[in-house]
């Protein structure tokens, strides 16, 4: 129960931050995108700022602690590593926050300020993800063969 209300807690906490700052406006978003077109809107940059700081603080706080609040133990990325998949994604990520303005935690606080758009735009996020799942994953790349010759 503690974990679901944690849970519950950070879910209200994000989604009132992001109406507040007006992040879960897509014409917001979008100006903050626009560096070149003279309608730069510098917002964003202080609501991310406004995340790094305290996640800075809570990351610290994490490295002493044995286990989290609210589970036995920790669940962090297990790689690092800058991959293709990684840049592809990425690249994938940005074209669509640039067309719609949203990406999927401002979509999902907009279910509750501009239901239909936000409906439409969370319906075809879920349907990348889904698709993602349906396509065969791509085999490893082998090492190269050692060359025989030398």
């Amino acid at each position: 129960m503690r974990r679901v209300l944690i849970a519950l807690l950070a879910g209200m906490l994000f989604g009132a931050g992001l109406a507040r700052s007006g992040m879960s406006d897509p014409a917001r978003v979008r100006a903050f995108l626009d560096l070149f077109g003279g309608a730069w809107d510098p917002t964003l940059a202080f609501v991310m700022v406004g995340a790094i700081l305290p996640m800075a603080v809570a990351w610290s706080i994490r490295q002493r602690l044995d286990s989290p609040l609210a589970d036995t133990s920790f669940v962090l990325p297990a790689t690092t590593g800058i991959t293709r998949s990684l840049i592809g994604g990425s690249v994938l990520f940005g074209i669509g926050w640039g067309i719609a303005g949203l990406c999927p935690g401002p979509a999902i606080a907009d279910l509750a300020i501009a239901p239909v758009p936000a409906a439409i735009f969370v319906a075809a996020m879920l349907g990348g993800m889904i698709l993602h799942r349906l396509l065969p994953a791509r085999p490893a790349k082998r090492p190269p063969l050692e060359n025989p010759h030398v």
